[in-house]
């Protein structure tokens, strides 16, 4: 395990379902498996990150398979870009919620290496979720801003949208490590976006330089979503587009037996300097 702690940055070690530092700062392996590095003092409200609501309509639309695409195309860069030496591995997923992705990479990156998947959000439901769920990976409640993780103990980072601050993926990255970033494309979610905004806008269409690092390879992918109206509903709630969704829009878009959407989407893979 690399797991450091969130208060001293010592690293932590795992006696009898208790994860402790040298300072004897404490924090408890839960029944599910994940542990919370996530102190008090650090979180901005009680209970951060997604909603329930949020989660359940994330589970049910990418259970579906609709991000399937996304999902393989990261799969095969990753599995095409890490090194199939012996030496163990460690690669992170931040923001990972449900542990959709996470949980596919671990059981499929481990066929041909020794490694070993972490997934992190600030999101307590989803990382107990995550964890009663896909048992072939490590997953933590704690800060994107903030990873408790030693330095240069991973392999690989892989962001979908999730943000990091670029100090903190130099420290806990080895050298010549790689980033795996995922954005929005110009296009993506243009007509969801449509319902919200009378005159929507593309998604800016700026390539992300991480300092630090340098990129690599850059993909766009690309496809059409029809929907039926549940799963529409679904992906608006998988959005900060829904915050500005009216009820009386929502049971419309519920009712739309076939909604037509775009998806588009930047992958891109940096490599530590």
């Amino acid at each position: 395990m690399q797991y450091q702690c969130p208060l001293c940055h010592h690293p932590l070690q795992l006696d009898n379902q208790v994860w402790q530092c040298t300072h004897r700062h404490q924090f408890d392996r839960a029944k599910e498996g994940y542990v919370n590095l996530m102190p008090v003092q650090h979180k901005k409200s009680k209970n951060p990150g997604d909603n329930q609501m949020m989660m359940q309509a994330r589970r049910q639309f990418l259970d579906a398979g609709y991000y399937q695409p996304l999902r393989d195309a990261i799969f095969s860069l990753l599995d095409n870009s890490l090194s199939n030496d012996v030496a163990p591995q460690a690669l992170l997923d931040i923001g990972c919620g449900e542990g959709y992705y996470t949980g596919f990479l671990a059981e499929k990156l481990k066929q041909r290496r020794d490694i070993t998947v972490y997934g992190l959000d600030i999101a307590k439901g989803a990382i107990r979720s995550a964890a009663k769920r896909y048992t072939s990976a490590e997953f933590c409640v704690a800060s994107s801003h903030l990873l408790p993780f030693s330095d240069q103990s991973m392999n690989a980072v892989l962001r979908i949208y999730a943000p990091c601050k670029a100090q903190e993926l130099s420290r806990v990255i080895k050298s010549e490590g790689l980033v795996v970033a995922v954005t929005p494309a110009p296009n993506h979610l243009i007509q969801l976006k449509g319902l919200i905004y009378q005159t929507p806008q593309p998604h800016q269409d700026n390539e992300e330089q991480i300092e630090g690092f340098c990129l690599i390879e850059s993909q766009r992918l690309s496809y059409k979503l029809n929907l039926p109206g549940e799963q529409a509903v679904n992906l608006l709630q998988m959005t900060p587009f829904a915050w500005k969704a009216s009820e009386q829009l929502i049971a419309e878009l519920s009712d739309n037996p076939d909604f037509y959407c775009e998806t588009d989407f930047y992958i891109r893979l940096y490599r530590k300097k």
